[in-house]
């Protein structure tokens, strides 16, 4: 069982490894360091950090894209591991447990290190067997296609469900998640190669996309697409939308394509007559309501499966972050500590 340390302990006992930045920059601004152990502090949850995921958003705050982060920092939005701390909101030391967003890595260093304080109200505990890289890939990943699945596109049986960018870890999450609701998914990619990949994780139907292919889809569905998930972002958002039936939805999530704004947009020319649009950004209370534990079951009895790319011991997290920004981990990237 690992506590806080206790006065007087040496330095060693005090101190941990973490991933720290110092200022905005490519992977190699990613420094490991020996930093103090958080202090637990009433209302908090004090995790020895097993395994985190990484998340673009985190490569965008790396990248200087996020003003109201302030360096140095110590990033990551999510982790698992275990209870290190005294009792807190039903936790007891030694439990397994997951967190995510609420500020992590943003307002207060987040899960890129051994031990991270975070919120006792966005923290959950989890009963399970799985290896802790399987784990690190859930939180966030999880979390995000269930939100943007049922909470925005409220996505049901029988309906068609385009996921644009279906090669990220969310859009292969998402594809999983749509499938057990019976719903027939179109998944893209921009690279041929990866037809297969999304074929083997849920998708129908799969489509190579060159930045327009409202054109393709409606050749297949001629009334267009029930719900659309647009994890690429506003590079295609406008053609997502041309590519939507009336009174489908569209659900704007993710920015892989790496721009932030739509320029000189027209409401009345973009949107088509009786679609939707609308977006998901889920903070915690949306972590803490998603169904983790309900896919560890799934994944234990074999009945799912967790779409992870590449794993990377926290030693090589420069590496990871360039998989992650030059997109070859055909999955979500997870680092061990």
């Amino acid at each position: 069982m690992l506590l806080v340390p206790p006065r007087g302990a040496p330095i060693w006992f005090r101190m941990m490894k973490a991933v720290v930045i110092h200022r905005a920059g490519g992977p190699e601004v990613l420094r490991i360091e020996d930093r103090p152990k958080p202090t637990q502090r009433p209302g908090w949850v004090l995790i020895r950090v097993r395994a985190f995921g990484l998340n673009r958003s985190e490569m965008f705050t790396r990248q200087g894209h996020s003003p109201n982060v302030r360096f140095p920092r110590i990033l990551g939005i999510e982790a698992v591991g275990e209870v290190a701390g005294a009792a807190a909101g039903g936790l007891a030391p030694g439990d397994k447990v997951a967190t995510a967003m609420g500020g992590m890595g943003r307002a207060f260093d987040g899960g890129y290190g051994e031990y991270t304080l975070v919120p006792v109200s966005q923290v959950r505990k989890i009963e399970t067997n799985l290896d802790w890289a399987t784990l690190g890939a859930l939180p966030e990943m999880i979390q995000t296609a269930h939100g943007s699945l049922h909470t925005s596109l409220r996505l049901q049986a029988g309906q068609t469900l385009l996921i644009r960018g279906g090669t990220t870890s969310v859009g292969l999450a998402a594809a999983i998640l749509a499938k057990s609701v019976g719903a027939t998914v179109i998944a893209t990619t921009r690279n041929a190669d990866r037809i297969e990949m999304l074929k083997g994780n849920g998708a129908d139907h799969a489509v190579v996309d060159g930045g327009e292919i409202a054109g393709v889809i409606r050749e297949q569905f001629a009334n267009g697409v029930d719900r659309v998930l647009e994890l690429v972002g506003t590079t295609t958002l406008l053609d997502s939308l041309k590519a939507t039936g009336r009174g489908g939805v569209v659900c704007m999530t993710g920015m892989v394509g790496d721009q932030w704004e739509l320029p000189r947009f027209s409401p009345m020319g973009a949107i088509p007559t009786a679609v939707s649009l609308t977006s998901y950004a889920g903070g915690p209370e949306d972590f803490m309501a998603t169904p983790l534990q309900d896919f560890i079951d799934e994944l234990e009895n074999g009945r799912a499966k967790a779409p992870i790319g590449k794993i990377f011991p926290m030693g090589e997290i420069v590496a990871a972050h360039s998989a992650m920004e030059e997109n070859t981990a055909g999955g979500k990237i997870v680092v061990t500590t």
